[in-house]
């Protein structure tokens, strides 16, 4: 007999099936009455897994309607310098990434600046779309020094985050980084990847971040109006 308690077992197993797709997003979920009765187990152990996942926010309750399955929805903690992948799995959250683009590009002055480069230099840019539980929830456009551009382009970089390749593979120390946050609409290029009407909403962030004192990654971090929130705390001194 598993040491596991019932309910942890229930909540993982509705957690794959949501992951899975077999609920999509704003799907209804069985009753509390059909999953005792499909799990052999009380009303109390079936609520305890549910009340977890809504505190994950992974499904919703609405009254006399049922319980439903959330739509995927990103945040970033801006008090710490995490990847999309480490804030989200630690969460227990899937992704994945889809390679859009890797080339040798031209500078302009703001990327070029950025990176401590001459406007109109090569630099190395890597296109992804980032997805949130099979769902496309960003897309980044990421530019770095050429020949840490060039050997990142060899990594896989579907299933692993930059951030922990630049840190266990190439040693580099990640310190900190520069956070500028704004509200766009979406062009029809990002409409198309992202699944949503030209002309929506967008959240923009462009990310700076260094090894030591040496800006070695700027990012513009497109995401989904409907499908993300970043939090922050903020002492009074």
């Amino acid at each position: 007999m598993s040491a596991v308690p019932l309910y942890l077992q229930i909540r993982e197993i509705i957690r794959h099936q949501i992951l899975e797709g077999s609920y999509p997003a704003h799907g209804l979920l069985p009753s509390e009455s059909q999953m005792t009765a499909a799990f052999g187990v009380s009303r109390i152990t079936i609520r305890q897994a549910l009340n977890d996942l809504q505190k994950e926010g992974m499904i919703f309750k609405v009254a006399g309607k049922g319980t439903f399955v959330s739509k995927p929805k990103a945040f970033q903690n801006l008090s710490n310098l995490r990847g999309f992948g480490e804030e989200m799995n630690s969460l227990g959250y899937e992704t994945f990434s889809q390679v859009l683009s890797k080339r040798e590009v031209r500078a302009d002055e703001h990327v070029a600046r950025q990176l401590g480069q001459e406007p109109g230099s090569m630099v190395y840019q890597i296109q992804r779309l980032r997805y949130l539980n099979r769902e496309p929830i960003s897309v980044d456009v990421s530019y770095f020094p050429l020949a840490l551009g060039e050997r990142l382009s060899n990594e896989d970089l579907q299933a692993r985050d930059v951030f922990a390749i630049l840190e266990r593979d190439y040693g580099l120390n990640l310190t900190h980084a520069d956070v500028q946050i704004d509200a766009i609409t979406v062009d029809e290029w990002l409409a198309g990847h992202l699944r949503v009407s030209e002309g929506a909403p967008l959240l923009r962030i462009e990310r700076l971040t260094y090894s030591n004192d040496q800006p070695i990654d700027f990012e513009y971090l497109y995401y989904r109006g409907d499908a993300f929130h970043y939090r922050l705390r903020i002492d009074r001194k």
